[in-house]
């Protein structure tokens, strides 16, 4: 911990004055050090997360932020234009990887631009307008990622196990969420009276911020807990750690699935009845 007594410019000389300790214990040193600044008013609150995320990019690989394979919206490759289009209309991404036969046999990426350009034509043939994909292993590291995203202007890969199947994708908005925090666009739920969707599959789409008012005015729930206000709150306290992306869990009859969140909080959720016995709002 920063010696409170010592001026800031003091602390980051010592940081910057080489000493025999570990890299993780300087990283840290200087986490603590910055974190003295913002409350001294040296620098905000965003700026420090930022830093922080920078950090944490350093240390996080492909596999801790990966859409899982079993969320990814595919193309498959003898689908028709009209398929194809339905797909990327109801989906509404700007990039799809394309697979053939298997998923695991993923013949390249179809951008929605591309779609939109020459779909109309006479002899479209899908194949013809795909990009290549590029395939990275659950290892690689994030900041290895985003520098090589940056280099070849990509913005998607393909992640594989150690079996060469596909374990999901990572595209550059995931890293640099880690650093800016979640990046909404406008398929997000940005609006306040929005916290709360009802999705015409049944299930009911959560703001992390979503009180646990809301949320049992909701979903005829009874949720209530002293040292939690919000949804997000209640699965971290529920689990006593802050969930990945993709991850499910169970809390008295509901399953909560975490559809965007970073390593400092989760940003938007799913909810669905388990139990048939718990009442529908009225």
């Amino acid at each position: 911990m920063p010696d409170p007594d010592k001026s800031l410019l003091e602390r980051l000389a010592e940081f910057l004055t080489p000493q025999p300790t570990s890299a993780t214990e300087r990283r840290q040193e200087l986490i603590e050090t910055l974190r003295a600044a913002q409350t001294e008013g040296f620098i905000d609150a965003d700026a420090l997360s930022m830093i922080e995320g920078v950090f944490q990019v350093g240390e996080l690989c492909a596999r801790d932020i990966l859409v899982p394979r079993a969320q990814i919206d595919w193309i498959d490759i003898d689908s028709s234009v009209t398929e194809v289009i339905q797909t990327v209309i109801s989906a509404a991404h700007s990039r799809y990887p394309v697979y053939e036969g298997s998923k695991d046999a993923v013949v390249g990426i179809l951008l929605a631009k591309d779609l939109l350009r020459h779909a109309s034509e006479a002899n479209f043939q899908l194949r013809d307008w795909l990009r290549p994909a590029v395939f990275i292993p659950e290892s690689k590291r994030l900041s290895v990622l985003l520098r090589d995203f940056r280099a070849n202007r990509n913005h998607l890969a393909i992640v594989v196990d150690e079996y060469s199947n596909v374990a999901g994708i990572v595209t550059i908005e995931d890293v640099l969420e880690q650093i800016v925090g979640d990046i909404e666009d406008e398929h997000d739920i940005d609006e306040d009276a929005d916290n709360v969707l009802l999705l015409a599959n049944g299930d009911t789409r959560l703001k992390g911020i979503t009180e646990l008012e809301q949320l049992n005015t909701a979903l005829g729930t009874q949720f209530d807990d002293d040292e939690v206000e919000t949804v997000a709150g209640l699965i971290t306290h529920h689990l006593g750690r802050i969930p990945k992306l993709g991850e499910r869990v169970q809390i008295d009859g509901i399953e909560f699935e975490v559809q965007r969140a970073d390593p400092r909080q989760i940003h938007v959720l799913l909810a669905r009845r388990l139990a048939s016995d718990i009442p529908l709002p009225t």
